[in-house]
């Protein structure tokens, strides 16, 4: 399937490893000219190497910003004022107690996953309808409608980031600007592969016993019954961000294995 988005412009934020890198990669592969964003530059230079390895005709360029700060995102937004596909990716997670997480856990969380991509999406929606085209994607998660005890504030923010999906896309409607949030389940990122390795060495049991163990405990109405990969997630968000994907706005799409059991 041609999905039409050769030579868009598009933007990733949190693009050096995980899903992030992924979409990036995935974008890149279909033709759209990739602005990969991490915090440093040493980062975003390492992954704009990694994937021109894995596409090796990309169109892509590097763009060290800290988008959680106003300040950092002020300076992405003068260095590349206009972008056709903006995929709020950026965030972070925590397990800690809720009677444990302090006032300023909270706003920094919902700095990280929420305003980093109000921030953009309020800079670079206007311009898209202007032109008559443009996607805004927002990473959730299957935490944002199942909010994890363990984490609390971050299941908070990940419900906040559909609601101001739905919201932008009915600001955005008729205008050709399409607005979504995915929802992925658990991840095979480089964080989650991490810590396995870890837990492994801890207790002498494999990955693959303690992936089985996780589904089983903590995520028992998982359909896939494993973490998917970060290119089975990307895959999704590439096809939302395309041009075939023009009927699609203000919906929650959701990766997450089936985990969510209800059927809105």
């Amino acid at each position: 399937m041609d999905l039409k988005i050769a030579g868009r412009r598009a933007l990733v934020t949190g693009s050096t490893t995980g899903i992030g890198f992924a979409t990036a990669v995935g974008l890149a592969r279909e033709g759209a000219h990739v602005i990969v964003n991490g915090r440093t530059e040493a980062g975003v230079v390492d992954a704009l190497t990694r994937l021109r390895a894995a596409v090796p005709a990309a169109s892509a360029e590097a763009c060290a910003a800290d988008v959680v700060s106003e300040a950092g995102a002020a300076s992405l937004v003068a260095r590349h004022p206009e972008v056709d596909i903006l995929v709020n990716n950026v965030g972070k997670y925590e397990r800690k107690g809720f009677f444990e997480t302090s006032d300023a856990d909270w706003m920094d969380f919902y700095a990280f996953n929420v305003l980093s991509g109000v921030r953009l999406a309020r800079a670079y929606g206007p311009g898209m309808r202007h032109r008559g085209w443009g996607r805004i994607v927002f990473i959730s998660s299957e935490s944002g409608l199942l909010i994890p005890v363990e984490m609390i504030n971050y299941g908070v923010t990940k419900t906040a980031q559909i609601a101001v999906a739905r919201g932008l896309a009915r600001e955005l409607a008729g205008s050709g600007v399409t607005v979504n949030s995915v929802l992925p389940g658990p991840t095979a990122t480089e964080g989650i592969n991490a810590m396995l390795a870890a837990d492994s060495a801890r207790t002498g049991r494999s990955a693959k016993e303690l992936e089985r163990d996780f589904f089983v405990g903590a995520r028992p109405t998982s359909l896939l019954g494993r973490f998917a990969s970060t290119e089975e997630i990307a895959n999704m968000v590439v096809y939302v961000c395309s041009d075939a994907a023009s009927a699609t706005t203000g919906a929650s799409l959701r990766v997450e294995g089936g985990i969510v059991t209800g059927l809105g």
